[in-house]
């Protein structure tokens, strides 16, 4: 039996009321909100966060396989599930590929990863994240929103069992962005909806129920993909299935996530899942992917660290002028000061550990904690002494800290702490996703994977702070 063996999710704090873009612009608003990825935040780290998310309730567990899925890389040249990988504390050994280029690529890394373990693979991991962009006054400005979701496969304590997939793949223009393009271009809808949307799905859904002798009122939960809640609706009940069944999209939430929207779905129905259940999921991309599943006794006993639930419960309202400000739509005055120069390749490279996986060390004679990596001991002074000790699973809380309002920051004003750690260690970092006037000395903070900045092409990815988000447990309460 293979499977999945846990899950994660990550949607940022950010969400941008639609109704603010039609104050802004005069077009019609849809219902809800979109989530937005935060001024430092890109596809990669939030693929990282929804790995953590992940994996992290399991303790000591390397994946033999990392497969990151996107249609918004940060390089057009350069593996970022390398980074992926790296930022999760995995080996060298680890088989790493990036699987991009369509909206299906989510579910194409899910068969992947299936099909490692069943060749032999004892766990897999993959991890979808998308940040796509629509263009100011178009629809898909409205519709798109940023998240990722993570799953790791394997064949031991399995908690939705993998029974078989249909998939299909058709040259078909829906929707597609060049090299050179910053927004999401789409055909008219109704051509891409009646020839590729509605015809695929049907035929990959027809075939895999009548392969797994199944009805649609058998399936517990449809987690179907729409271009809108419309004609996923409107397609659930052409294929014979109860709108009750079908998963919510997280449209008014969290808006279409890229590759990333289904595998939250997903991650929402396992969430609310009970034993014996059958979740069918369907994707659309120059093709279709349908993939059933059947959750066993095992989904009881996973809690994922924070999941969809916790991060849905999470949330800090932003203005469409912040919006474009953040993904740079709008061009600001560059600070009075010299640009950042590129990171150093060599500084990165032999840094890697600190600045990927969060290690500091510890000294083997008095066993104190600190940060960065020393080779004389603050404490004792002992010298050559220390061994790898990684800080990011440790709870940390403000010791003092200061908000600049003359650095420049996207996200004004600029708050810089100083961290203690449980069990020893202190640092200075920068706080994000945060509300100065609510900060306080003590204050619970945890570590997040963002992108620093970009300079010469090269993005340096590193860990902020911010205050500790609340914990929702499985069965809808929440815990702190």
């Amino acid at each position: 039996m293979s499977g999945i063996v846990a899950y994660g999710a990550y949607v940022p704090l950010g969400r941008l009321p639609r109704r603010s873009i039609q104050q802004v612009t005069g077009e019609p608003a849809a219902p809800g909100e979109k989530a937005v990825a935060g001024y430092d935040e890109d596809s990669l780290s939030m693929a990282v966060e929804a790995g953590w998310d992940c994996l992290a309730p399991l303790g000591a567990v390397t994946p033999g396989v990392v497969y990151y899925a996107t249609t918004t890389p940060a390089y057009l040249e350069k593996q970022s599930a390398a980074t992926l990988a790296g930022a999760l504390d995995l080996p060298a050994s680890v088989r790493t590929a990036d699987i991009t280029g369509s909206l299906r690529c989510g579910s194409n890394a899910l068969l992947a990863a299936l099909d490692a373990v069943q060749g032999g693979v004892e766990t897999a991991l993959i991890a979808a994240g998308d940040c796509r962009l629509g263009a100011p006054q178009g629809a898909w400005e409205q519709v798109s929103g940023d998240g990722a979701a993570a799953f790791l496969l394997g064949g031991q304590n399995v908690l939705a069992e993998y029974l078989g997939g249909v998939s299909l793949a058709e040259d078909i223009l829906s929707q597609w962005r060049t090299a050179d393009d910053r927004f999401v271009r789409t055909w008219e809808e109704r051509f891409f909806i009646s020839k590729g949307y509605n015809r695929l799905v049907k035929k990959a859904v027809s075939a895999l129920l009548g392969q797994q002798g199944l009805q649609p009122a058998d399936v517990h939960r449809l987690v179907l993909y729409g271009p809108n809640p419309r004609y996923q609706m409107a397609l659930a009940r052409q294929l014979g299935f109860d709108l009750s069944q079908v998963q919510d999209s997280l449209f008014a939430a969290v808006g279409l996530a890229g590759c990333a929207g289904p595998l939250l779905m997903l991650v929402g129905a396992l969430e609310e899942a009970r034993p014996g259940q059958l979740i069918l999921l369907v994707t659309f991309g120059e093709g279709c992917d349908a993939l059933l599943f059947r959750v066993t006794e095992a989904i009881e006993k996973f809690r994922p660290r924070r999941g969809l639930r916790g991060h849905l419960a999470s949330r800090r309202e932003i203005g469409y002028h912040t919006y474009l400000k953040w993904r740079q739509i709008i061009t600001q005055e560059s600070p009075r000061r010299p640009d950042p120069g590129r990171p150093s390749a060599p500084g990165m490279w032999r840094g890697g550990k600190q600045k990927l996986a969060f290690y500091g060390s510890r000294c083997q004679e008095c066993g104190t904690p600190q940060f960065p990596p020393q080779r004389v001991c603050v404490h004792c002074q002992a010298v050559d002494k220390m061994v790898p000790y990684r800080f990011l699973d440790r709870p940390a809380s403000i010791v003092t800290y200061t908000v600049d309002y003359l650095t420049f920051s996207q996200d004004p004003p600029a708050v810089f702490a100083v961290l203690d750690f449980e069990g020893g260690g202190r640092m200075i970092c920068e706080l994000t996703d945060c509300d100065p006037a609510k900060l306080f000395i003590g204050m619970p903070v945890e570590m997040t994977f963002r992108n620093y900045y970009r300079a010469d092409g090269i993005a340096n990815y590193y860990w902020k702070a911010r205050p500790r988000r609340q914990e929702v447990q499985q069965d809808g309460r929440q815990g702190n």
